[in-house]
């Protein structure tokens, strides 16, 4: 149950005071903030195998060898420290104490603000554990952003993370969702952001490390996530640094042949910009938390990992983002790249960005936000849109005489530019069309959707459509278990999993 009060120093004493749980501590860049909390609350040797800290690179290179990047604090530094503090706690006490007691190695390696505050800072913070005594180990993995003015604090919030982090894996781990939740308590989005979560082990056996990084987004934990073709979750600073980056936003529910086509040719005339490297660029498909929400109910998590599945089948990296506006879009990514970056769209986005009633709340309006959007390496690739039969381009686009001139100032120092080779027979295409089609059963579709969406549609039933389950009825389940040696003839369960309840009960395909 998730105890939303309970506060830092309450959840160190009570772990302090669980004799089952011990481990260590290896704290890099930031102090021993961690391990302190544990300390002043009382009981500590309960919990504290031991605590170190190589700050010194030399120190740190002999125990944890060294990195191929020359980096510090990187993913792969903290993975050597959990390797080499679980296998010493391992080695030393588990004849000892390891069939009652279950272990753990926290680490972090983490750079702060430093005194001149020229920098940005950030971490990696893990912990290794077990989830009862003598069973193999898991991990949760975080990186941070450190966001407060300060070295002090951005020091005291990395202990309340560390805290919550600790304490989730004990308590939470059965609820990926909570343990997520909790991760932020006594915290808050303005002193500190997780941009990756990643959990693997045992104990999150059938968890969707895709599902974390929307649960991050969904709780304002970060406003961005990412993953890549193989669906591993992926930091944004590494995974886009020095990266030209085109992005193609929608609902892609589904992918349909116009959406590949504009990729496609967008990206094709990205890549011949004069200040492009082709083999720098990244694509990224980016769904949006409103683009996710298909209905007044919210988000439905196994729809978003349809929709992932197709795009990362199709090798693309995806992005889900909070960012409804292009302008704090581009504000993100220029923070992550200093090279170009490209964005695909439509007319109807176009006009959307166009239309002033969208920035009222900003104090500078329209151009506040054109300001951000068309940065000295932004440029917006158009692809033509099909309307009462004429397609529409740039040239008619239609706007209020005020903007006419801002239009015409960006077309003419290269910030918008038509997508000139496209496929004029997929302009009737419509997403929305596409998918009533599906959700009907009717025929014609195919042929707007790419091959192999329509076989994964088709295979799993996705996005509503009407497939025709075949069903096996329980006596033959079961039957068909102790055959494969998985039941035994009264239907109890050897190995393997029971039969869900849901299939029992199912009614044949009409």
């Amino acid at each position: 149950m998730y105890e939303k009060n309970i506060g830092t120093k309450q959840k160190a004493l009570r772990l302090n005071l669980d004799r089952r749980i011990y481990g260590s501590f290896a704290e890099i860049g930031a102090g021993q903030e961690t391990a302190a909390v544990f300390f002043k609350a009382g009981g500590s040797s309960g919990t504290v195998a031991k605590t170190m800290s190589a700050y010194d690179m030399t120190f740190s290179d002999a125990i944890y060898g060294t990195e191929e990047s020359g980096r510090y604090v990187v993913e792969s530094r903290l993975m050597k420290m959990l390797n080499k503090e679980y296998s010493l706690l391992e080695k030393r006490l588990s004849e000892k104490r390891g069939a009652d007691t279950t272990f753990f190695a926290f680490a972090n390696t983490v750079v702060a603000l430093n005194y001149q505050k020229t920098n940005e800072g950030h971490g990696w913070l893990g912990c290794r554990f077990q989830s009862e005594p003598l069973s193999p180990p898991n991990d949760v993995v975080i990186h941070v952003r450190l966001l407060d003015n300060e070295n002090v604090l951005q020091q005291q919030t990395l202990g309340v993370i560390g805290v919550n982090l600790i304490y989730g894996c004990f308590y939470y781990a059965k609820s990926p969702e909570t343990l997520v939740l909790s991760l932020m308590d006594d915290l808050s989005p303005e002193r500190i952001q997780i941009d990756t979560l990643r959990c693997e082990g045992p104990a999150f056996e059938g968890v969707d490390n895709r599902l974390m990084s929307l649960y991050l987004v969904k709780n304002g934990f970060t406003d961005a996530a990412l993953f890549g073709p193989d669906g591993r979750v992926l930091q944004p600073q590494e995974a886009l640094y020095k990266k030209n980056i085109v992005v193609m936003r929608g609902r892609l529910r589904p992918v349909t042949n116009v959406q590949l086509d504009m990729i496609d040719n967008g990206l094709k005339q990205f890549r011949e910009e004069p200040d492009v490297d082709p083999n720098r660029v990244l694509l990224l498909s980016e769904l949006t938390l409103h683009n996710l929400k298909a209905n007044e109910q919210g988000i439905d998590e196994k729809d978003f990992l349809d929709r992932v599945d197709i795009l990362c089948g199709l090798g693309q990296t995806v992005m889900i983002s909070n960012y409804h506006e292009y302008y704090r879009l581009v504000a993100y990514l220029s923070r992550l790249t200093r090279l170009k970056i490209g964005l695909i769209m439509g007319i109807p986005n176009l006009e959307y960005i166009f239309d002033e009633a969208h920035y009222h709340y900003l104090a500078g309006g329209i151009l506040e936000s054109f300001a951000a959007l068309f940065s000295r390496k932004v440029k917006l690739f158009i692809y033509p849109t099909l309307r009462n039969g004429h397609i529409h381009t740039c040239d008619q686009l239609e706007l209020p005489p005020t903007l006419e001139p801002l239009f015409q100032y960006l077309i003419r120092n290269d910030k918008l530019e038509d997508i000139t080779d496209y496929n004029e027979q997929n302009l009737h295409i419509s997403t929305d069309r596409v998918l009533e089609m599906i959700q009907a059963g009717e025929d014609g579709w195919e042929s707007m959707v790419p091959a192999p969406v329509v076989k994964q549609i088709k295979d799993n039933c996705l996005f509503g459509y009407p497939c025709e389950i075949e069903y096996t009825p329980l006596s033959q389940q079961i039957k068909q278990a102790v055959a494969q040696g998985t039941m035994d003839d009264g239907g109890n369960v050897l190995n393997g999993l029971p039969i869900p309840a849901s299939a029992q009960t199912a009614a044949p395909a009409q």
